[in-house]
């Protein structure tokens, strides 16, 4: 097949000229974090775009974590660069899991790979200030899940951070970055299977447990063991969503 046999490119939208720059200003070092993007008026006369097309730019770019904008004056206030790429990321797979286009098992596989190569990753790297702080603040997320006038929903958002706070020891920010995503875009799918769970009490303690294991075993810098208790510990959860679970035998 040649070039012209392809499909057709999609028609070029108006404010990608805006996307493009901030891009480009990004790599130059032109533009930084915190850096203040003029406002609607100065960049519709720069890019030869309308105000429309600006702030449907500056929508796109705040929902993919590229920048921030709020309303008001002063410093604080217009789009501030700022980089939180897990949002975006987020925000897309969680979209994307809702039209069924990416599976749950399969979301959940990229997670049991990223957190296994984390521990095993994380055991190798060198000890150092960050990293033991790292350790305490997961060891202070744990403490936090054993209280036991926990709720549901506190309990998952602990969880979630204490597994992005594990994958950070392995040093990797887009592997953080992804962890962070693939929790995010799990969030709502996983809070909806803990609010249904009959035997939570049951199902807690045996979380709760799993958690000191993985603990202690990337605490001991045994990568090969907290990577067989990560998958267990995520393989076992998902195992118990009703929907996923084994369809039973019939009976005889």
């Amino acid at each position: 097949m040649t070039l012209t046999d392809s499909a057709p490119l999609p028609p070029r939208r108006s404010y990608d000229l805006l996307l493009e720059n901030i891009e480009a200003g990004l790599r130059s070092g032109e533009i930084k974090l915190g850096d203040q993007l003029p406002g609607e008026r100065t960049l519709a006369e720069t890019y030869g775009i309308s105000r429309a097309s600006v702030r449907e730019g500056i929508r796109i770019l705040d929902a993919m974590g590229v920048l921030r904008s709020s309303s008001g004056s002063g410093p604080k206030s217009g789009a501030i660069i700022v980089s939180e790429p897990s949002a975006g990321l987020s925000s897309a797979l969680r979209l994307h899991m809702a039209s069924n286009r990416l599976p749950v098992a399969d979301i959940v596989q990229t997670r049991v790979l990223l957190e296994t190569w984390a521990a095993e990753a994380a055991a190798q790297a060198p000890r150092t200030e960050a990293t033991a702080a790292a350790l305490d603040r997961a060891r202070g997320l744990l403490e936090a899940m054993d209280r036991p006038d926990l709720e549901r929903d506190a309990f998952h958002t602990l969880d979630a951070q204490f597994h992005v706070e594990l994958s950070s020891l392995a040093g990797n920010a887009v592997i953080e970055t992804m962890m962070a995503s693939l929790s995010g875009a799990i969030r709502g799918y996983v809070k909806e299977a803990m609010d249904n769970f009959e035997d939570w009490p049951g199902i807690l303690a045996v979380l709760r447990e799993q958690h000191h294991g993985i603990y202690d075993a990337v605490a001991a810098a045994n990568g090969p063991l907290a990577a067989r208790l990560l998958r267990g510990h995520i393989e076992w959860f998902y195992a118990q969503i009703p929907a996923h679970q084994p369809a039973q035998a019939p009976a005889e």
